[in-house]
């Protein structure tokens, strides 16, 4: 059995980032597959954070099926997924607005909730939610700021990554979105419900019934992985397989004492280039 390196000997809980992290697009990122059987095979609880709103959990479970790791839907917390939580414990069976796509849609279905289109009556939405949407229309935004200028809806957002991993670089995130609400209502959402905010985190330790000193999460953003990681009080790797370089820790180390908090929050525990280094050679 192949054996962790020195500061992981006493984890109990992995929480993993997925693009970026496990895969980018379509490709599956070396040996990241191998890596967490072999942490199943030691007993480790394993789990996923993505801030990827747009698909479902059952889709993710088939997703990590395709490449070769098993999983199931209750492993996973997305952003869709923890928004439709937090948004049930506002309201139930709310009438929502989204800026989204199936994943953010289905979760919220799945709690009781109407998700109406752009035709319904936008004094009658309670909220407006914005995630990624790759089919984003003039028409989508002109409706959010209705509903929130002209009706009583309050403004959410699923998470504001700048952008999203594929396999051939970067495409625009959630944040693209969101900002683009934002600069039409002048208003910022209530709340954003993905990472950096440590609610999704915290959420994981409570289900798992796990100590934030056995656990660590590995993820491939600074701002948000990280950062999450940091305010939920758990261990924080940054895996360099996904948007962060070398070059962007040192100069945030170097900058700690100019460093507002949320940026001295971003600096990992520990860096390292894939995945495959938590073990032993």
């Amino acid at each position: 059995m192949r054996k962790l390196i020195e500061q992981f000997k006493e984890i109990e809980l992995a929480i993993f980032d997925l693009d970026g992290v496990v895969y980018r697009g379509d490709k599956l990122i070396s040996d990241s597959d191998k890596v967490i059987t072999a942490l199943k095979k030691l007993r480790i609880k394993v789990v996923y954070n993505s801030n990827n709103s747009t698909i479902t959990r059952q889709m993710y479970v088939q997703r990590l099926k395709g490449f070769n790791i098993e999983s199931k839907i209750l492993d996973f917390y997305t952003s869709a997924s923890i928004t439709a939580s937090e948004i049930t414990r506002l309201k139930q069976y709310a009438t929502i607005y989204i800026i989204g796509e199936m994943g953010l849609k289905e979760e919220l279905e799945r709690c009781g909730h109407m998700v109406v289109n752009a035709e319904s009556n936008h004094m009658e939405v309670d909220f407006v939610i914005v995630g990624l949407d790759r089919a984003l229309t003039y028409a989508k935004i002109a409706f959010a700021q209705m509903c929130i200028l002209k009706g009583n809806a309050k403004f959410y957002a699923t998470n504001a990554d700048a952008s999203l991993p594929v396999a051939a670089g970067l495409l625009p995130g959630a944040g693209v979105m969101v900002n683009a609400v934002e600069t039409c209502t002048g208003q910022k959402p209530v709340k954003i419900f993905g990472k950096p905010n440590p609610e999704g985190v915290q959420s994981i330790l409570k289900e798992t019934n796990s100590n934030p000193s056995r656990s660590v999460i590995f993820g491939d953003r600074l701002n948000t992985d990280i950062l999450a990681g940091n305010r939920a009080g758990i261990n924080t790797v940054l895996v360099l397989t996904g948007v962060t370089k070398t070059s962007d820790v040192e100069k945030l180390r170097g900058d700690t004492d100019r460093s507002p908090e949320a940026e001295i929050g971003m600096i990992p525990n520990i860096v390292i280039n894939s995945l495959k280094d938590i073990f032993l050679p």
